[in-house]
């Protein structure tokens, strides 16, 4: 399985994903699931993927050729005049893709379903960030909904949900992005280190960093130990429950309830 996220900060973007693959419990493969394209001083497209991984890959495959062969690059990734028009690319490639390998209706269709995070900026205009589903269309962040989640979503939301602020910094996202895929790692098998995040400040069309979190990371072990840590002491601080109507139920030294 999968778990990728894209942050849709004021100061850019940031993007996280796993690189855990598996077909069953005893077939699991490390497999990088972010891309990016970029023109120096004009652009910057990233994209992450998850679902089958044919199909991702076939889609990735589709785009990096049209980007580098003068023959197929309209439309291509680093011709397209909007991030808007970006994204459309992406799902019609994306629908395209899962209907060519499919010939079986819409359970064929579902077994090579996948979706796609798009974030980047073009001159001219600001960052911007998509969800691309399986169908085509894609829905884009905004103030209100301003991060996206694929994949294996549900462990890590309620880290993000609480703790996002567009305002923080690029280090304070990566430190918030980092809990949620502990939590994730720790509920989920299917997600697994190493992890890849970028980070896109808004204006220099291409990354301003870019790294693979490896399982001994120290930073990532920090966070880890020290999350667990205070996650058990917040939960031993909060106050016991007073039931109504009878005596406490806890067992008292010595017999008794």
């Amino acid at each position: 399985m999968t778990y990728c996220v894209g942050l849709r900060l004021n100061k850019g973007l940031v993007f996280m994903t796993d690189t855990r693959t598996n077909a069953g419990v005893d077939n699991i493969a490390k497999v990088r699931k972010m891309f990016t394209w970029h023109k120096p001083g004009e652009r910057m497209i990233t994209l992450m993927t998850a679902g089958n991984l044919a199909t991702t890959q076939s889609v990735v495959s589709v785009l990096d050729e049209r980007s580098k062969v003068p023959a197929e690059r309209n439309p291509s990734l680093l011709e397209v005049p909007t991030m808007f028009q970006a994204a459309r690319l992406v799902g019609e490639t994306l629908r395209e893709t899962i209907k060519m390998n499919s010939s079986g209706g819409q359970t064929a269709e579902a077994k090579f379903g996948a979706t796609i995070i798009v974030g980047g900026q073009i001159k001219g205009m600001p960052p911007r960030l998509f969800l691309i589903y399986p169908e085509g269309n894609f829905i884009e962040a905004t103030e209100d909904n301003p991060f996206f989640q694929i994949g294996e979503t549900k462990y890590g939301r309620p880290i993000l949900v609480r703790g996002f602020d567009p305002d923080m910094s690029f280090e304070q996202a990566v430190k918030l992005l980092m809990v949620s895929f502990d939590s994730t790692l720790k509920a989920n098998l299917s997600v697994g280190l190493p992890l890849d995040f970028q980070i896109y400040r808004t204006d220099d069309y291409a990354p301003a960093h870019e790294q693979r979190v490896e399982q001994d990371d120290p930073y990532f072990q920090t966070i880890a130990t020290e999350w667990a840590g205070a996650l058990k002491g917040a939960f031993d601080s909060l106050p016991d429950p007073e039931f109504q109507g009878g005596p406490p139920v806890t067992q008292t030294p010595g017999g008794g309830r």
